[in-house]
């Protein structure tokens, strides 16, 4: 997926037509005070001289001013953007023209032509990458290409081995990954042969390197009106998800440009959001996860029970009162059946963080006789059309009807503190970094799993 593009004072996000998701650019700004094991302190670097022709290059070939007051440094991390002279909030502190952005439309006609309709505009500028990557210091983009980071850098689980995947087999995000490596080698057998057509500029690609440029377009692109874009210098900013700083685009100048939401002194790491992101998400796309994520969700599934005399009757209700759920910005995909739980701040509090649908879908489930689903039919009709969305009358059944999800959020946290306990340590650097996000990444999940229980387990006392 891509990050948040706004042009024309609309907001565009992109859809997952295969998930999109992406690489390690740690957005932890110092001053915030997060302390987690996968943010140990950050010894920063202003300047980052691998870099240094970058920006000159850049403002040459695009004959504009990019940036006058920030500068390329590093963190542990990577590369970060920082204030090399005072930022008041409201200023411009950055402007791409679209002339410098790469995008699909970029990739040669030639091949382009031989591409077939099935192709998006990932796998369309996965080549563009991939063929500046293979031209090297004779390609006009070398100077942006070099800066990208290398595969070993990047942590989405997409790149991750199957091995290392276990380690999050109790998430929904194990899944998700698995489907979007599956698309991603779906695209790289649809585009094979064109790779075949053009030895001099692709021989001998593989499987891992286009999965690499594939991974560095979803976590350092954004939607445009080219379809996606890369824009070299925008994307070394790295994520805040408390700033409101966004990456505008103004069709009209054909220029894309950062307004500071805020002050910043020279030294100051300068960070944009992403978008208001999951860890799941935030793994997926970008391979780091921020600790105590306000944003945060768990993925829970609740099935009817098969042997249940009710079973086609409450299926049946189910389907007939469902509201279409509207897609939010971490896009994993979903069934009726599922449901996005997120942190219950307070355990003697309205619940607010497990949806209404699924406490509905527990009513339900607790229903013994047809005319009670026939009361709750009505019940619905008389008021907006939702089903169960207000406590059963019959304070037993109410209480049963929860004590059934609390049963299945014990269920749960019982295979997520087992799957904690299993991560032991390992020799190899790149693996324990993994680790490290898999035991915190599930921590956060499972810190939201108890919120939720915990909540449940007083309604079920009252």
């Amino acid at each position: 997926m891509f990050m948040q593009f706004v042009t024309g004072f609309q907001i565009f996000s992109s859809a997952i037509q295969p998930p999109l998701w992406a690489t390690s650019r740690c957005r932890i700004r110092t001053r915030c005070n997060f302390s987690n094991s996968s943010y140990p302190h950050q010894v920063l670097q202003y300047i980052d001289e691998e870099c240094g022709d970058f920006l000159p290059w850049l403002r040459q070939k695009s004959g504009a001013e990019i940036s006058s007051v920030l500068s390329i440094g590093k963190s542990i991390y990577g590369r970060s953007l920082f204030a090399c002279k005072p930022i008041q909030a409201g200023d411009c502190i950055l402007k791409v023209p679209y002339s410098v952005q790469l995008a699909p439309d970029n990739l040669h006609p030639s091949i382009n032509s031989l591409l077939g309709q099935d192709i998006g505009n990932v796998a369309k500028l996965a080549l563009v990458i991939l063929l500046h990557q293979r031209l090297g210091e004779a390609s006009e983009w070398a100077p942006y290409i070099s800066c990208l980071p290398r595969v070993e850098d990047m942590h989405s689980t997409v790149l991750w081995s199957d091995e290392e995947l276990k380690m999050i087999k109790i998430s929904s995000l194990y899944h998700e990954t698995l489907k979007h490596k599956a698309q991603i080698e779906k695209d790289f057998s649809s585009i094979k042969h064109v790779l075949d057509r053009f030895p001099e500029y692709f021989d001998g690609v593989t499987l891992h390197e286009f999965k690499h440029a594939y991974n560095l377009v979803e976590s350092r692109g954004w939607v445009s009106t080219r379809g996606v874009s890369m824009i070299p210098f925008a994307d070394f900013f790295n994520h805040d998800a408390n700033s409101e700083t966004d990456v505008l685009s103004d069709d009209f100048k054909q220029v894309s440009e950062v307004i500071a939401d805020e002050n910043y002194a020279p030294g100051d790491e300068v960070l944009i959001r992403y978008g208001k992101f999951s860890n799941a998400r935030l793994l997926l796309d970008f391979g780091f996860i921020i600790p105590r994520n306000k944003y945060d969700q768990v993925k829970v599934e609740v099935n009817a029970p098969q042997n249940d005399h009710l079973h086609a009757l409450k299926l049946d209700l189910l389907h007939r009162h469902t509201t279409p759920s509207l897609k939010d910005v971490n896009d994993l995909s979903s069934q009726e059946n599922c449901f996005m739980v997120m942190e219950v701040k307070s355990s003697s509090g309205k619940g607010r963080g497990i949806p209404q649908s699924l406490r509905a879908l527990a009513r339900v489930l607790c229903c013994t006789s047809p005319q009670e689903l026939q009361d709750l039919a009505m019940e619905a009709t008389q008021n907006d059309g939702r089903l169960a969305r207000i406590p059963l009358k019959n304070r037993d059944r109410e209480v049963e009807a929860h004590q059934l999800l609390h049963s299945r959020f014990s269920h749960m946290i019982e295979n997520y503190k087992a799957a904690l306990e299993s991560l032991t340590r390992h020799s190899s650097e790149i693996h324990r970094r993994r680790m490290q996000l898999a035991r915190d990444f599930l921590t956060g999940e499972l810190r939201i799993l108890e919120s939720a229980s915990s909540w449940l387990k007083n309604y079920c006392q009252l």
